[in-house]
């Protein structure tokens, strides 16, 4: 089959690697039919996640036909048509029964080594380095899904892949970071980062209540697709100071709910955002803070800080003095997608959610190196791409 392999940074080729199999009773085989370049695959494609290997398959936000199903699945048929998690969760050990899905302790055979490096364990993730696993990704014609009588969701037959496709990853990813947010009726929120897990946020605010939703980022086509939503504001933080303009929309409070989007890989100028790209470039710092410090002192006092966007590891000059004096709350963590994607399944069809919106490239599978140089360096206004295997 043909798969998209990471190569080193920046490098990705489309090669042909053996077809996957059923190693374990649990499993299924899944046909891709499409599949998407997630701004966390930008984290692997920068070399900024270590314990990558030449040759491993990427991808975790995919969705297909099973073609077919272990011994002891009795969940699946062939024929059905599913969207899968990008966690995989067992169903039965302790932080699965308590939805916390993505903490699954049986999903990830490299724990140890994730321990070791990180200081905690967390399930395993498609295509997304040995640290979570080493499991190969969806960006391919074919993938073996583990655990697969629990994650997938099947799909009707009269909704299109682009309508579901993100139920796999940013569709719950957006509506946890709104929840993790506490948004009540009439709160004022902030989104900084207006990729497609921001503009999707943006959607769930509104969905939760929000009265008021500002939407920070500097790439103009992000903004205006922001600004398409609903009654949305926006900030473009190469135009203005981003705290003092939040202060003085808000009466010089600050925002009631702050959700960072971005995470590791924020964009920042000057010499002191050249400064941390190094660190960050030899390991002195995993990640790059810099909306992550504007997020806590933009805040509102006794406000909630909510954070999608991925962080990996440690950050330096944390105003961390800031939020405790505001008495800011924290909530985060990856999002436990099988605990909200028949919730938002329905929500699709009854309410006739429209997530198409933030697709704007649509690519055969062979030209995934293409559309990751495009995604990465946001030409053509790129803001989603989607991969269609066989095509």
């Amino acid at each position: 089959m043909k798969a998209v392999s990471w190569y080193g940074s920046q490098e990705v080729r489309v090669e042909t690697v053996p077809d996957p199999k059923i190693l374990n009773p649990r499993d299924a085989i899944v046909k891709v039919t499409t599949a998407a370049i997630c701004g966390s695959d930008l984290h692997l494609y920068h070399g900024n996640v270590p314990t990558m290997k030449r040759g491993d398959i990427l991808g975790h936000e995919f969705m297909g036909e099973v073609v077919e199903v272990g011994k002891g699945n009795r969940k699946l048929r062939v024929g059905d048509r599913v969207v899968v998690p990008f966690s995989i969760s067992c169903g039965n050990c302790f932080y699965c029964r308590m939805e916390a899905f993505t903490l699954c302790d049986n999903s990830n055979p490299n724990f140890l080594m994730q321990e070791k490096v990180t200081d905690y364990p967390t399930a395993g993730l498609f295509g997304y380095t040995h640290l979570y696993g080493g499991y190969p990704g969806g960006q391919a014609e074919y993938v073996r899904v583990p655990f697969a009588d629990v994650g997938p969701v099947r799909i009707p037959d009269d909704l299109t892949d682009e309508q579901v496709l993100f139920l796999g990853d940013i569709f719950p990813t957006a509506y946890h970071a709104a929840i993790n947010g506490r948004i009540q009726p009439g709160d004022v929120v902030a989104v900084w980062g207006c990729g497609p897990v921001g503009l999707l946020t943006i959607k769930c605010a509104y969905l939760l209540g929000a009265e008021r939703v500002i939407a920070i980022d500097h790439v103009s086509e992000r903004l205006e697709k922001a600004g398409g939503q609903n009654h949305t504001e926006v900030l473009n933080f190469e135009e203005v100071d981003v705290v003092d303009a939040l202060k003085d929309i808000t009466a010089g409070r600050g925002p009631d709910v702050c959700i960072d989007a971005v995470g590791m890989d924020a964009d920042e100028k000057g010499p002191v955002a050249a400064y941390e790209k190094l660190k960050q470039k030899f390991y002195l710092e995993t990640d790059r803070p810099f909306a992550l410090r504007e997020v806590i002192r933009a805040c509102r006092s006794g406000g909630t800080v909510s954070l999608p966007g991925v962080y990996a590891g440690y950050v330096d000059k944390m105003p961390m003095g800031i939020a405790f004096g505001k008495g800011i709350t924290f909530r985060m963590g990856q999002t436990p997608v099988q605990k909200y994607t028949g919730l938002l399944l329905d929500r699709i069809i009854k309410e006739k959610i429209d997530l198409t919106y933030i697709i704007t490239h649509r690519m055969p599978l062979d030209e995934a190196p293409e559309g990751y140089r495009i995604f990465n360096e946001k030409e053509e206004g790129c803001i989603k791409v989607l991969l269609k295997p066989g095509s």
